[in-house]
């Protein structure tokens, strides 16, 4: 073990956490924001031989091995990176713009989905382009589009139609802000590597650095999308032996204490 430099550590630990692709050595180590849980689960494997050589039995030979190291991490800041990393997903920034003519399909007490979120400066007309239709009497917007009302133009126009559940085709223009766009499910499992910045608040705030140079992430078996509580996602992951380590390196995890 070395010399003992320290005997008393009692430990309290809080800090940031960091992630990047494992694959790029040089990548990028981004902080995910504000975690609550990151823990090592060990799986030892005891393997034994009993003591045949007299009659009060015992253990003659007694091997231990790691199966496993597991890692464990409950996120709190459910941003477009971390939602995409949860869900073995991609994320896309989507610029600001105006749109002109999008079509949609108005049917009474029903939302028309927008092709972006959020939409601002909003004109909805007819198929034709003869009619505008007026907000608040006629629609209203949404963050996810626009909501159409039982009374009003639109919905008068509707009634008129031979058959009301084909709908009446508007056109709309709008503005929408930047946004990120995440697409889940379209990508394998990554292998991440997470550094730890860490410090012990039970010896002085000393910096406790912990590097898992491989780690398998699962996907978030749930996201909250309603509810009582703040979010959070919480992910599990098995730590994989990162070759490019030797001469006494741990191919799993280093921990660096001050």
């Amino acid at each position: 073990m070395g010399e003992r430099v320290q005997v008393y550590k009692p430990y309290l630990g809080s800090g940031k956490v960091y992630i990047r692709d494992a694959a790029l050595a040089n990548g990028p180590a981004y902080h995910i924001g504000n975690v609550s849980v990151l823990t090592l689960t060990h799986d030892e494997e005891v393997i034994e031989q009993k003591d045949y050589t007299s009659a009060g039995g015992g253990t003659h030979a007694e091997v231990r091995r790691i199966n496993a190291v597991t890692a464990a991490i409950t996120m709190h800041d459910l941003n477009a990176d971390n939602l995409a990393m949860a869900t073995k997903g991609t994320t896309t920034a989507i610029a600001g713009a105006a749109v002109t003519d999008e079509a949609g399909t108005a049917h009474k007490g029903a939302l028309i989905r927008l092709a972006h979120p959020q939409p601002t400066t909003v004109e909805v007309t007819s198929d034709d382009g003869n009619t505008t239709y007026t907000e608040g009497t006629d629609y209203e917007v949404r963050g996810a589009g626009i909501f159409i009302l039982d009374t009003g133009a639109i919905a008068t126009a509707i009634e008129a139609l031979p058959d009301e559940t084909v709908g009446l085709p508007v056109l709309i223009d709008y503005t929408h802000a930047a946004y990120s766009q995440v697409e889940a499910l379209v990508q394998g499992g990554k292998n991440w590597a997470i550094t730890f910045d860490g410090v012990n608040e039970a010896d002085g705030d000393k910096p406790n650095i912990v590097d898992l140079h491989k780690v398998n992430l699962g996907s978030a078996n749930e996201i909250s999308l309603i509810g009582d509580a703040l979010g959070q996602i919480s992910l599990e992951g098995k730590l994989l032996k990162d070759s490019s380590k030797g001469g006494g390196q741990s191919g799993y995890y280093t921990t660096q204490q001050v």
